[in-house]
């Protein structure tokens, strides 16, 4: 982790993170909309059990770096819940429901 001098130094390498954390949930959004054509029922694009997975894993990742799981698991809960409609507008789109 980089040392900052000052407040302004701070700034500018949140403003850097969150333009990869953008561009990252980007990647992650059009991934999300590939994964439609694998996938046959409203159940799988749901996947309980994946987000299941997703959850548990990224609230551990928060722990090991001593970070807030809660919070970890909010910004997950609304990222997932949004890309799961737009996975199910997706799907329904392409004619298989």
């Amino acid at each position: 982790m980089k040392k900052c001098n000052s407040l302004q130094e701070v700034r500018d390498e949140i403003d850097i993170i969150d333009a990869k954390l953008v561009d990252l949930i980007s990647e992650r959004s059009h991934l999300i909309r590939q994964a439609v054509a694998f996938k046959n029922t409203i159940d799988e694009v749901k996947a309980e059990d994946r987000i299941d997975d997703i959850m548990q894993r990224v609230r551990n990742k928060a722990i090991s770096l001593g970070i807030n799981p809660n919070m970890i698991s909010d910004l997950f809960t609304i990222m997932i819940d949004e890309m799961v409609e737009t996975e199910i507008a997706e799907f329904r789109n392409s004619g298989k429901f």
